[in-house]
Order: structure tokens, then sequence, then C-alpha cells
């Protein structure tokens, strides 16, 4: 019974937070076949690690470190494969289908795209409107280490935003 109750919620709790995951995928995955197999990495992980949330921090805390961290291996494991400047777009438009995406919006994540894993990490993150402090406990950094981390990140988008 309980773990019945624990799908049940699990899968509740995926269900809400699915932008997150599919956010995650679209940044960390190399490919449509990549994203749908990091999908799987992370959605696996997560079950594994549903009996360690405690209920401390909000879900969507947990969620995005176990994500994130998931993500971040699976990225160490297929470094070999690079990413080519035109698969942004094709990114973006996978996401969801919709091919009437704003231009600055594609250039954004195209931009965000040429930045190292954890500047992508800060700013999904900022972009998301997670305050420092969940920052922090997603990446396992210092709250004034998120900080000083953003404006760098912040820096170096502006100037590859300003390039394409």
């Amino acid at each position: 019974m309980v773990k019945e109750k624990n799908k049940v919620e699990f899968t509740q709790q995926i269900t809400a937070n699915q932008k997150i995951l599919k956010k995650i995928c679209n940044i960390y995955g190399v490919d449509h076949e990549d994203r749908l197999d990091l999908f799987q990495e992370i959605v696996g992980q997560l079950w594994k690690s549903f009996p360690t949330f405690s209920g401390k921090a909000k879900f969507s805390t947990w969620l995005y470190k176990v994500a994130l961290n998931t993500a971040l291996y699976h990225l160490r494991k297929s470094r070999k494969q690079k990413m080519e400047k035109g698969m942004m777009e094709d990114l973006y438009n996978s996401y969801n289908g919709n091919q009437n995406v704003g231009e600055d919006v594609r250039v954004l994540y195209q931009a965000i795209n040429q930045l190292n894993k954890i500047d992508r990490a800060l700013l999904l993150l900022y972009l998301e409107e997670k305050s420092y402090q969940e920052m922090a406990e997603i990446l396992g950094i210092s709250k004034s280490n998120v900080n000083i981390k953003l404006v760098r990140a912040k820096e170096k988008l502006l100037k590859i935003y300003k390039k394409i």
C-alpha cells in the first residue's frame, strides 16, 4: 500500500513539474534522442531518490537538484559529442512543436547553449525566478557564490548575445 501511494504521489509531482524537466533536457540534451534518454535518466533517478525526499525543501527545489545533477552526469558521459551552432533552433522548435517562436527567444537559447554547464544551470534557475537560496541548495554552492557566478554568467551571456 505504501509503495502504491508513493507511485501516485511521485506521478503527480512529476506531472506537475514536467516543464522543469523538459527545460533541463532541452538545455543539456544534444538532440531529440539524447533529450529523451536524458529525460528517462532523470525520471529514473528521481524515482530512486524519491524515498529520500524529506519535505524540508519544496519538491521543485529537490527535483531541480536531482535533475541537474543527473543532467550534468549525463553531459560528462556524452562529452565526446559536440553541439552544432544551428542546433539550438532545432532544440527549441522540438521542445513543444511551436514554430512561432520569437527570434529573440531563439537567439537567447542559442547564446545560453554556448555557456558552460554551471552557467547554463544558474541561468535556467534564474529564468525560473528561483531565489538565490534555492539556487544554492540545488547546485550545492553558497548563496554568495550564486551571486558571484550569476553576475559573471549574465556578463558572458550578454557578450555572446551581442555577437549572434
